[in-house]
């Protein structure tokens, strides 16, 4: 009697002891066979070419949902459904900006999320120009009202992205200090490290208090340009035209796929990554290759033979404009057992080192996994504490441990955000490696009945 290639493996899973951990030499045949990984690259592929742009809210993000749900159907898993939510949409519509004097030229920049239009007529306002957000939020009132503000800064490259922290909250919150002092708009020097004529987009939210005003990112060029204008000491007139605007509310959600474990009372262990993107490149670095390579792994764990713990793959919406699909995932799951979170949103390049956020008791169960993944050129960061994610930071504050597999972001804050976050920026050696790291952290922690947690939570 023949048996499919299916029925053997579910008889392998039904066979498999309940509380077996993976060895070491089977973790080290899944992680190189995932070397070879081709799902990847195919699921990055096909959802930015198949949907491209995928902004919050957007019918291209409910096309995306449909795509994904096709998708992991057709993979074999299990449960696969979406929770749905609704988001505030903002249209961007178009901005232009033209120096009107002293050396009357055009610059290239685009809205940040959430910003407002001109009057219909657009505006036209001199120009103050400030070298740090401290700057912006010492200065005078009276210096301000009326103006257009500009905020610069100087982003340098780091394979740990840690600059974005600090130089970020220029785009995060300028906008409202600079609405609170009066300005009539506010320019800042994109959030990025690149050189190119494109804008970097980004969310920033309005404080209490603080009215809706343009809000725009310069091209780091054009930032450059207006920087040394300003130098040369003589009033400096700026007009826009921006379109954006708010338009009610539009329908989000989570995709959801699960590959079910032996023991329904060992907990979940979630990974993913977001499903939108911003609406300026296809979304591919940002993050369609992180829900591919969560994915890949999840897949090549679930063809291996039924697991001990439950793999819950969560493709979140509406990342961008304000972790939606975290916020709601933690809303109508925080109740539910989680062992772990990780979450795969900082590109595609290899992954260089393992972060964790886990009990002190948990630790030497760590142990397995920085072994596991030494041989991919992983080191393993000795403090525990660190590890994180955009859309599980909020599930992670229930308490829920964090595994963190951090990519090399030395070039990620070149396409951030940007018209040119496109699938060519892939580098498909770099994305299998990254498969393999999953394959190899899911290896162990799905199979390992060490409770991981809880930690405590940071305030």
């Amino acid at each position: 009697m023949k048996f499919s290639k299916l029925a053997l493996v579910a008889s392998a899973a039904l066979s498999f002891p309940l509380n077996a951990q993976a060895t070491p030499q089977e973790t080290a045949r899944l992680r190189d066979a995932a070397m070879t990984d081709s799902l990847a690259w195919e699921i990055t592929e096909g959802l930015t070419t198949e949907i491209g742009q995928r902004k919050a809210g957007s019918d291209a993000e409910a096309r995306a949902r449909d795509w994904a749900v096709a998708k992991l159907k057709a993979l074999g898993f299990a449960n696969v459904r979406v929770d749905p939510f609704e988001v505030p949409y903002w249209e961007r519509g178009e901005a232009t900006a033209e120096i009107v004097a002293p050396f009357p030229q055009s610059l290239t920049l685009t809205a940040l999320g959430n910003s407002a239009g001109t009057p219909s007529k657009g505006l036209k306002a001199e120009v103050i120009g400030f070298d740090s957000l401290a700057a912006l939020s010492a200065a005078d009132p009276a210096s301000i009202k009326g103006k257009i503000v500009f905020v610069t800064h100087r982003m340098a490259p780091a394979q740990d992205g840690s600059p974005y922290g600090p130089v970020g909250a220029i785009r995060r919150t300028g906008p409202s200090i600079a609405s609170k002092l009066g300005a009539a708009a506010i320019l800042i020097r994109s959030i990025g490290t690149d050189k190119h004529r494109n804008p970097h987009t980004g969310a920033q939210a309005w404080a209490e208090g603080a009215k809706p005003i343009p809000a725009l990112a310069l091209a780091n060029p054009d930032a450059d340009q207006l920087e040394r204008i300003l130098k040369r000491g003589q009033p400096v007139t700026i007009a826009l035209n921006v379109t954006a605007k708010m338009a009610g509310k539009r329908p989000s959600g989570n995709v959801i796929a699960e590959v079910p474990g032996r023991d329904p009372n060992a907990g979940i262990i979630v990974v993913g990554g977001h499903l939108d993107s911003w609406d300026l490149g296809t979304g591919a670095i940002d993050d369609a290759s992180g829900v591919a390579i969560t994915t890949a792994a999840a897949k090549r764990i679930m063809d291996a033979g039924q697991p001990l713990r439950t793999i819950r793959v969560v493709w979140f919406g509406s990342e961008e404009i304000g972790l939606f699909g975290g916020i709601d995932y933690r809303e109508k799951h925080g109740a539910e057992k989680h062992q772990l979170l990780a979450e795969s949103d900082f590109g595609a390049d290899r992954v260089w080192r393992f972060e964790t956020n886990v009990a002190g008791a948990a630790l030497p169960a760590m142990k397995p996994i920085a072994a596991a993944l030494s041989p991919l050129g992983i080191e393993q960061n000795p403090s525990n504490g660190n590890a994180s994610g955009s859309d599980i930071s909020e599930v992670a504050k229930l308490g829920i441990p964090v595994l963190e597999l951090s990519q090399d972001g030395t070039r990620y804050f070149d396409l951030h955000h940007t018209p040119d976050d496109t699938l060519d920026k892939i580098d498909p050696a770099q994305l299998r490696q990254n498969v393999a790291a999953w394959t190899a952290m899911l290896s162990v922690t799905t199979n390992d009945p060490t409770e991981y947690g809880p930690v405590a939570v940071k305030k």
